[in-house]
C-alpha cells in the first residue's frame, strides 16, 4: 500500500481520522484530465488553529488555499488508492475495517473527536445544599455512517483503547451516534487523547476537562453566586451503603419525592429511581 511508504504511523492515524471526519477525498469525474484525486477539508475560520495543528504533521503534503478556510493536497496516487477503501460504490463514506488495523494511535481517537466530537456537560443543581454538579459526556456525531459501521468502530475503540462507547439514536443521517454513558468512560477517553492534544490549545474546550470545567463554573457562578460548582466523580455513583438504603426507604415511606430523596442522599435523580425500583423488585420496599 502506497500510504505505508509515504507516511509514518502518526500521520496515517491523523489522515485516516480526518477522512472519516471533516475531510473528504475528491471524486474523479468522467473525461477529467486528472489521473488521481486529492484530499480536501473545508472549515470555518474560527477553527483555523486546529487545522494548522493538523497540517503541521504534513508539511510536504497538505496546504491551505488562499482564503485559509480549506486544507487540501495535490492530486496523488495515495488518495486514489484510499478512495476505494473509504467510499462505497455509491460514493458514500464507509468505515473500512481493513484499514482500522493501522489506526492504533491516540492521534486517531483525538483527530476523529476534534473533527466530529463534542464534550457535553450535564448539570444537576441541589438547591438544598446550594451545590451544582457538572458531569462530562463524550459524543461522536458520526450519524452519516450506517449502524453496522458504527458497531465496527465502537468495537475497535473498545478492543484497542479500552474506550466504551454506546450507540444512541438520532433523527438525522442514519439515525445513530456514539457516546459515553459513564463518568469513568468519559475521563478515560480524555486521558487517552491527552498527550496527542496537548499542543492544540484551541481545542481545549473539548479535550481538557479541567479547562472546560473552569469555563462552565465561571458562567454558573455568575448565575448562582451563592452556589458551589463541583465536578461530579464516580464516587457519587458508588454502591449504596446499608445506612443509605435504610434512609432512602424511610424517606420514600414518608412521602418524599424521588428528587428530594436524591438531594438528601447527594445522589443523582436517576440513581435513586433505579435503586427504588430495585428495592421494590426484591420486596424490600412496598409498592404504592
Amino acid at each position: 500500500m502506497l500510504f505505508i511508504k509515504k507516511f509514518d504511523p502518526v500521520q496515517i492515524n491523523i489522515l485516516f481520522a480526518s477522512i472519516l471526519g471533516d475531510g473528504e477525498i475528491t471524486k474523479a469525474y468522467p473525461n477529467s484530465r486528472r489521473k488521481n484525486v486529492s484530499y480536501r477539508e473545508h472549515f470555518s475560520l474560527n477553527q483555523y488553529e486546529y487545522r494548522k495543528w493538523k497540517s503541521d504533521f504534513f508539511p510536504e503534503f497538505l496546504y491551505f488555499r488562499k482564503q485559509k478556510d480549506t486544507l487540501v493536497s495535490k492530486s496523488s496516487p495515495i488518495m486514489t488508492e484510499l478512495y476505494a477503501y473509504f467510499y462505497n460504490s455509491s460514493g458514500n463514506k464507509r468505515i473500512p475495517p481493513e484499514l482500522l488495523l493501522y489506526c492504533l494511535s491516540p492521534y486517531f481517537v483525538a483527530t476523529l473527536y476534534m473533527d466530529d466530537g463534542s464534550l457535553l456537560v450535564s448539570k444537576r443543581i441541589n438547591h438544598k445544599s446550594q451545590k451544582i454538579y457538572l458531569s462530562p459526556v463524550i459524543a461522536l456525531y458520526l450519524q452519516n455512517y450506517p449502524y453496522d459501521d458504527l458497531v465496527i468502530l465502537s468495537s475497535h475503540f473498545d478492543k484497542h483503547f479500552k474506550i466504551k462507547l454506546r450507540l444512541q439514536k438520532r433523527k438525522d443521517g442514519h439515525g445513530f451516534i456514539l457516546r459515553t454513558s459513564k463518568m469513568n468512560d468519559t475521563l478515560h477517553f480524555l486521558k487517552i487523547i491527552m498527550e496527542a492534544c496537548r499542543n492544540c490549545m484551541s481545542m481545549y474546550y473539548k479535550t481538557n476537562w479541567e479547562y472546560r470545567f473552569q469555563l462552565e463554573a465561571k458562567i454558573l457562578n455568575q448565575q448562582h453566586p451563592d452556589y458551589s460548582v463541583i465536578a461530579s466523580s464516580s464516587e457519587r455513583n458508588k454502591n449504596y451503603t446499608p445506612v443509605e438504603i435504610k434512609k432512602l426507604a424511610e424517606l420514600k415511606i414518608n412521602g418524599y419525592t424521588d428528587q428530594k430523596i436524591a438531594d438528601e442522599l447527594n445522589r443523582s435523580y436517576w440513581s435513586v429511581v433505579y435503586k427504588i425500583a430495585e428495592l421494590k423488585k426484591k420486596g424490600h420496599l412496598e409498592s404504592r
